[in-house]
Formats: structure tokens, sequence, C-alpha cells
């Protein structure tokens, strides 16, 4: 691959998507699953198998490097027989240990944790390569420009941020205890919670600037309100939550009431005593739910 990693490459006859095919069935996981691990839309990943869209340099890099197979190999620039299948891997000629989850995922997610801690417009490429022990050309070999890096620093957010809540959740009593496991999960009472939320409030700053950016912002909003308004349509159907409840609009005013005190908590220092702390956020959050969303419970007798 010797082309500019933004340039997409021919496969008129389907050669390469076929060899992709190949590699996520070795894998042993969905397309979604796949698409994922490469830090790419799903929906691309999908066009381009279906000869719809080609794939760019970058991404059969990516998918290279995440698969362990041959670059050489996907462009069909190899014929010998040891070449010909997915589960002939690369030859490593160096005694490093490749970073868990390839390289791909490893640049994303130094990337993210460099925001957390910087600011996305205060963190450069060579900061990043520098956290990954490699050069500029190996985070551009995957990830051509500044702009293809955020959008996967954003993807692998959503990404993360989906698998935990559902996680979260996978063992809830009831749609309620489903509410209030989800509204613990955005509280930032831990140092990576506070982290999670630095990153999104710098991904949100640049998703007003960029439309690329601003597309994910839409799409992740779209699904996490989706989730919540699940949550409260089980909720009537259960009877915790009160038959007048709008699940549409209910999700709306209730994410934008955790986004707005999850900022508020993190403008106050941890500990500091002053400010809106996890336990106000909390607790304020709880009180809404209680008195917008609940069914009243009588007071037990003595």
């Amino acid at each position: 691959m010797r082309s500019e990693p933004g340039s997409r490459v021919g496969d008129s006859g389907g050669e390469v998507a076929e060899r992709v095919r190949q590699v996520i069935g070795a894998a042993g996981v969905s397309q979604r699953e796949f698409a994922r691990r490469i830090v790419m839309d799903p929906s691309k990943l999908s066009r381009s198998l279906s000869g719809v869209r080609r794939f760019t340099v970058a991404e059969l890099a990516r998918i290279a490097d995440t698969a362990d197979v041959d670059a050489r190999w996907l462009l069909g620039s190899r014929t010998d027989a040891s070449a010909k299948s997915p589960a002939v891997r690369r030859d490593r000629t160096a005694a490093v240990a490749a970073p868990e989850g390839g390289r791909p995922l490893q640049i994303v997610r130094e990337t993210v944790r460099l925001i957390a801690e910087r600011g996305f417009h205060a963190v450069r490429v060579a900061d990043i390569a520098e956290a990954c022990a490699t050069s500029t050309a190996a985070v551009h070999y995957h990830f051509p420009g500044r702009d293809e890096l955020l959008k996967a620093a954003v993807r692998w957010c959503m990404d993360e941020d989906t698998a935990r809540r559902a996680a979260r959740i996978a063992d809830a009593g009831d749609a309620a205890d489903e509410l209030r496991k989800l509204i613990e999960l955005q509280t930032p009472y831990t140092e990576q919670q506070r982290w999670q939320w630095s990153v999104w409030l710098d991904l949100w700053a640049e998703a007003a600037r960029s439309t690329a950016v601003g597309r994910l912002h839409i799409a992740y909003y779209r699904q996490w309100r989706a989730t919540v308004a699940d949550v409260l349509r089980r909720g009537v159907g259960q009877g915790v939550f009160r038959p007048t409840t709008d699940p549409d609009a209910d999700a709306l005013r209730l994410t934008a009431l955790i986004d707005g005190l999850a900022t508020q908590v993190l403008a106050a220092a941890p500990g500091a005593g002053t400010g809106t702390s996890p336990e106000d956020m909390q607790a304020a959050l709880v009180a809404y739910v209680d008195a917008t969303l609940s069914v009243p419970r009588p007071f037990p007798k003595d």
C-alpha cells in the first residue's frame, strides 16, 4: 500500500471486498463488531463490502493490522499459496508485542486519553505517536488526517458508552431499576467517569464547528435518548412510571438535565466542598424522576 492513505482502492471485480469478507469470517464476529474493532462506520463497511463504496488505503491498513493479515494479500498483490488465506498471519520482524486490539485501536484510545487530559486542539499527531511508541507516519497510515482521527475517537467513545450502558442494566430488576442504574452510570463519581465526561465536553464543542462530527453527535444522542425512552416505555407497561409519561419528550428532558448537571460537577474540583457534587447531581436526578415520572407510592403504615 504505497498510495496515499486517504485514496480509494480500485476493486472493479470485487476481489478486495471478498478478501475482507474472508477476514471478517475468520475473526468469527459480526460485521458490526468488526467495524467497531477497525474504528469504521458500520454503514461504510457494509457499502464497501457490497461494492457501492470503495475502501480507502487507510481502512484496509486498519483491517490488515487488526486482523493481523498481510495488507498486500488484501490487495491481491501476493499470489503465492501461503498468502491466500486470512489465517496466514503477517511476518513479524520486531520482537515488540502488538498493542492490545491492534494499532488502530491503540491510536484511538491514546487520542481519547490525550483529549481528556489536554483538550482536542492541544493534542498533536506527534503526541499521539509518542504515546503509542510509534511514528507520525504510522498514525497517518491508519488515519490520514486529523479530522478522520477525531471522527474515529468520537465513534469509539460512542461504542464504549453504549457497551457500558448495556452491561450496567443487564441485571436490572425492572424499568425503574434500569433508570437508576443509567443515572448512576452517567454521574461522574470516579476519575474514569470524569475522564469520560471531559472527553464528551470537548467533543461537543468540536461538534458545533464540524459538520462530520456533528452528524456523529446527533446519531449518538438519538441512540442515547431512544435507550432512555425505551426504559420509560417499559416502565409505563410495568406500572412503575406514570401512564401520562411521554417517553420521547421525557427522555429529551431527562438527558438534557443529566448533561447540564454533569457539566456543573466537572466545573468543581473533586472533593473541594464547593459547587455541584456528584451526590448533588444524583439526588437532583432521582428527585426529578420521583416528582415527574415515578408512580407515587403510599407511605408505609406504622
